[in-house]
């Protein structure tokens, strides 16, 4: 039995080298950490449990059977963090590049169904060469096989996927239909086609970063939800990810201990400009209502006219949505409303109220906007909003125009509870694009054009520039001070803790993709 037991000890010892020492220090002179240094550093300590880690490869052929490694380029396994069940995959570039191989696919895929069985988180933390060439169709099977699973999975469990190294052709797409993808700079970059196949095809010159790099899909495509410096802060961004989700969509957030005291917050009160052309950073608003340091912001690099992320509001994890001023305006455009509904998409899955911050002036105009689909675009958020069914609470800070004002979060279109500031001014569009039309014939008949256009934009601003006439039909069901928002929309969630909505029985809707 001795002998059988330090057999097998020689086996995970040698399963534990991956690739060999020398590839781990070639890994290490890159700032990357090996498959196994990534798992032991996210998980509690500890706690992780390892399935599959003397699997081995079937491919016999172009010299394959002389060349084994234990786990076949990838660790799978279970552990906690934070105390907290979560499943894992971390493919090993030391061991054949990372490569996907059948039995490679087939230790994640077990992995995704015990992860889906449970009801637990999934993270992959990805960093392959792509398909093994030497398997040909089995490997590509092997990643249809995954993508089926994360489909199945979306929506049941939340998925991340960490790009911590090269990411290209059909790996792409896992980590596309996943909930977030974190990416780390300088190392690690994703692509449908290479630089040199680019230039073959269009004659274009491209580096590996420039093409799919993580500030490339940060702030140009949208891709990555997040970069990280190095390794070590990628796995503390899904930390702290996963602090603000619940396991699956059958629970709710952990609630953290609070206690209600004192919330107003005097400097609301001082972010709004009395100019309502002047911008103002909606930021500044978010801190004033969150738990302090509470916000985590999602896609801050991208299409930053409108803010998305995680917060906590009196201890409870929220999801908020918020038109952004410094950034054109505030105006709704093709890339905002994407961010913004497949945000509010995730929120709706997995039961995280949703604060939408509304300042709008309305959807960005021009051609390019139009010849881009900022109709379809647009009316993504409206259905993504319009479908939501988790506690939904505005606040409109400012301007909230036109149609923009319906798509985001009106009552109109669902919305729980609606509040707005005495500055909001709630209508179909400015005073002076309003004036100009409503008193085209008086301001052309009068003697001084400017002077009347002055008169009866100041007119219109008086009737319409504010909040009343929304509060008056209900649409606004209450116009409050700035510095009681915090208290308000605590008690409004808490309120709306046990929403229950019961939807027409349906395969599911047709969202204008």
């Amino acid at each position: 039995m001795k002998s059988k037991i330090e057999g097998l000890q020689n086996k995970i010892s040698e399963a534990k080298l991956g690739g060999g020492q020398n590839r781990i220090d070639r890994h290490h002179s890159k700032g990357k950490l090996t498959a196994r240094e990534r798992i032991d550093y996210f998980l509690d300590e500890g706690s992780f449990e390892e399935v599959g880690i003397l699997v081995t490869h079937r491919t016999t052929d172009f010299g394959m059977d002389k060349q084994k490694f234990y786990g076949d380029g990838v660790v799978t396994g279970y552990g906690t963090v934070n105390g907290r069940l979560v499943y894992v995959f971390a493919q090993d570039f030391t061991v054949f590049g990372g490569s996907l191989s059948e039995t490679h696919a087939e230790k994640i895929c077990k992995i995704m169904d015990l992860a889906v069985k449970v009801g637990a988180p999934l993270i992959g933390l990805n960093d392959s060469g792509g398909a093994r060439i030497q398997e040909g169709v089995r490997s590509l099977g092997g990643y249809a096989d995954i993508f089926y699973r994360n489909v199945q999975a979306s929506g049941v469990i939340p998925q991340i996927s960490a790009i911590m190294g090269p990411c290209a052709g059909g790996a792409v797409y896992s980590p596309a239909m996943t909930d977030f993808t974190v990416m780390v700079e300088n190392t690690s970059y994703m692509f449908v086609t290479g630089p040199n196949v680019v230039k073959t095809v269009t004659n274009e010159e491209v580096t590996s970063e420039e093409l799919g790099g993580a500030s490339t899909h940060a702030t140009k495509s949208g891709v990555t939800h997040l970069t990280a410096a190095n390794d070590v802060q990628c796995l503390e961004d899904i930390k702290t990810l996963l602090s603000y989700m619940p396991q699956n969509n059958q629970e709710t957030t952990a609630k953290i201990p609070f206690e209600l005291g004192d919330e107003i917050r005097e400097e609301l009160a001082t972010i709004v400009p009395d100019n309502a052309n002047k911008p103002y950073d909606i930021r500044a608003v978010i801190d004033g209502i969150a738990d302090r340091e509470s916000f985590f912001e999602i896609h801050k690099d991208y299409a930053d006219n409108i803010v998305v992320g995680f917060a906590r509001l009196g201890g409870r994890s929220i999801g908020i949505v918020a038109n952004q001023p410094m950034s054109l305006a505030g105006c709704l455009d093709v890339n905002s409303s994407k961010k913004a509904a497949r945000f509010t998409r995730f929120c709706d899955c997995f039961n995280i109220p949703l604060l939408v911050l509304v300042d709008v002036p309305g959807f960005l105009p021009g051609t390019d906007q139009e010849w881009n689909a900022i109709i379809t675009n647009g009316a993504k958020l409206l259905y993504a909003l319009s479908e939501a069914t988790v506690p939904r609470v505005s606040v409109i800070t400012r301007k909230a125009y036109g149609g923009a004002y319906d798509v985001m979060n009106s009552k109109h279109i669902g919305a729980d509870m609606n509040f707005a500031w005495p500055s909001a001014e709630i209508a179909v569009m400015g005073a002076k694009g309003a004036s100009e039309i409503i008193f085209k014939k008086e301001i052309a008949e009068a003697d001084d054009h400017e002077a009347k256009l002055a008169e009866k934009e100041a007119e219109y601003a008086d009737k319409f520039a504010n909040p009343y006439r929304a509060a008056e039909r209900g649409f606004v069901d209450e116009v409050i001070l700035p510095q009681d928002t915090r208290r308000k929309l605590i008690k409004a969630f808490a309120m709306l803790e046990g929403k229950q909505v019961t939807r027409p029985n349906r395969k599911h809707g047709n969202i204008p993709l």
